[in-house]
């Protein structure tokens, strides 16, 4: 019977440690082979970052445009602001919490994506800019063995 108490504890344990480990907070990894355009012209600063690959968030972009960073969900075809404070720096990645509260919401139209091969192009415009944003985002290497 303490056997049955016991594995009932360690399961109970396990699955208590992994809802703590899921808190909100999203962990970036920058894109390798990304690309940003901005009317047709690369900006002279940017990145691209999707979150860690365990977190299962495939839909969501953090882009570094000039001085300026926003937060995509591709998905629900909307744009957020990020406030540089919002974002603490680890290495090469980011963490934040939750971006994608609607009072950060930037007004965007003319959504289209679609697959370029290697890639996923997405085109949007920012209607505060009242430019085009053009995102070239690699597929993930897991799915490539699929095409």
């Amino acid at each position: 019977m303490w056997r049955t108490y016991s594995f009932a504890f360690l399961i109970f344990s396990l699955a208590f440690s992994a809802a703590a480990k899921d808190d909100g907070r999203i962990h970036w990894k920058p894109i390798d082979r990304g690309q940003v355009r901005l009317d047709d012209k690369q900006p002279l600063k940017t990145a691209l970052y999707q979150p860690d690959k365990s977190q299962k968030k495939p839909n969501l972009v953090l882009i570094l445009l000039g001085h300026r960073w926003l937060a995509l969900d591709i998905k629900a075809k909307t744009v957020y602001q990020v406030l540089p404070s919002d974002l603490q720096a680890q290495g090469a990645d980011f963490e934040s919490g939750d971006l994608f509260t609607s009072d950060r919401l930037i007004p965007s139209k003319n959504w289209t994506a679609r697959d370029v091969g290697p890639a996923e192009l997405i085109k949007l415009t920012l209607n505060d800019y009242g430019r085009e944003l053009q995102l070239s985002l690699p597929h993930p290497r897991d799915l490539r063995a699929f095409y």
